[in-house]
Parts: C-alpha cells; structure tokens; sequence
C-alpha cells in the first residue's frame, strides 16, 4: 500500500512550501498542513496545541493499514518530533529537515532576541531585510513571506523552546532521517541529536542552507522518497 506522507512547514511559510512535492514523490499520498496562523489557518491564534492538533488531523486521513511517513521543516520539524514522542505505535517513520538545532542551548537565546524583535519592529521593514537574505539564498520572490506573516513568529518559536526539547528524541519509537543543509545554522547540534535516536539516519544536502526545502527540492524529495520506499516496501 502507499504510504501517506505528512508534510509540515517551516516558520513565515505554509503548506505552499511544499508546492510539487506531490509530483516529486509519486510513490506517496502527500498531504502538506497549515499550521495555525499560517496559510488556510491564517486567522487561528498559534498553541502548541493547535498545531499538533493540525498535524493530527492530517494524519488521521491514513487509510486502513497504511502506513504514515511525517516529515516537518524547521519549526514543522520541532512540532513533529513532539507528535511523534506523544504518539507511540503511530508513524512508519519520521523525517525531520533543518531541526537539529537544541532549543534550549544557547542558540535559544538569538531566536528569542529575533522573535523580541519582530514585537517591536514594523514588519515591513523586516520583511525587505529577511527577504534580501532569501534572494542571495536562493528563493524566488513567490516563495517570499507577506509581512503579516511575522506576527506569529514569536508565538511558534515560544512553542519550540518551550514544548519541543531535545530529549523529546528519546520517546521517539519510529525510524528517523534528519535532513540539513550544508550550510544551515540548524545542524549544531546534529550529532546529539541522532545519539538520541539510534535508530536515524543523517544526511547533508550538499551546498544547501536552512531553506532546503525550497531551494533543493528534488534532492529533498529524493531523500524522502527513498526512505520511505526502504521502510514501507
């Protein structure tokens, strides 16, 4: 049976993120979800709860017997490892992009300064900066945040430092593949994070940043497509 694949994005993004994917992994039924107050759910306030619950519902659309794969980027990996460590016995596996970065070691304290930021800076000026970077990084302007998209920034990096440590990794039952980017700032605390998980994989997408996803699409999908196929049959 094809597995179903669950996809969640990263912080300033939405289910768009994962736009072709679909096509990109024929060998999978793929679902991308909105997290609160991004994308379709724009106008839902942002809680650790509502999140996994978002993930949650995607996940419960699996058929019968099949099995599920749930791959999350950057805060949608943080959210999925914590659905992964509350939910035993659930997923065929779990893969998780750009989110090995320990939210609670001193690499916290820059994130909060930024989500402090963004309280008390207008977002459009944000915006012009955060988007600057994403073009010398490779991203199109289509795949660009709308300033609005801001607001619910330090809400969803709370949620990370506050609910989504990396301890979470050892209450996870299920095979796990970590993904990052050459060059992605997450990929501190990698090796921790895969001695939490014996079972895993780690694999570096070669001159890849934080936005892996995005900018590397095909080998992503690669990736994902091959462990899938390595652990479903």
């Amino acid at each position: 049976m094809r597995p179903l694949l669950v996809l969640v994005h990263g912080s300033l993004s939405s289910a768009d993120e994962w736009g072709g994917y679909a096509d990109l992994l024929p060998d999978c039924d793929v679902v991308a979800v909105d997290l609160p107050g991004h994308g379709g759910r724009g106008d839902e306030v942002f809680t650790t709860r509502a999140a996994i619950r978002a993930i949650e519902q995607a996940v419960a659309q699996r058929a019968t017997g099949q099995p599920v794969f749930l791959a999350g980027h950057s805060l949608g990996g943080y959210l999925a490892s914590l659905h992964a460590a509350r939910n035993p016995g659930v997923l065929a596996g779990l893969i998780l992009i750009g989110a090995t970065g320990d939210p609670r070691s001193p690499l916290a304290v820059v994130y909060r300064a930024y989500a402090w930021l963004v309280g008390k800076v207008d977002h459009a000026r944000l915006a012009r900066v955060r988007d600057a970077v994403a073009r010398r990084l490779g991203l199109s302007e289509d795949q660009f945040p709308a300033p609005d998209a801001y607001a619910v920034l330090p809400a969803a990096w709370q949620s990370v430092i506050d609910d989504c440590p990396s301890h979470l990794m050892t209450r996870v039952d299920c095979p796990v593949l970590f993904i990052n980017g050459q060059f992605d700032q997450m990929r501190l605390n990698e090796r921790a994070y895969q001695r939490l998980t014996p079972s895993s994989r780690l694999v570096t997408v070669p001159r890849a940043t934080h936005l892996a996803p995005l900018t590397h699409p095909e080998q992503v999908a690669e990736l994902i497509q091959q462990f899938a196929r390595d652990l479903a049959g």
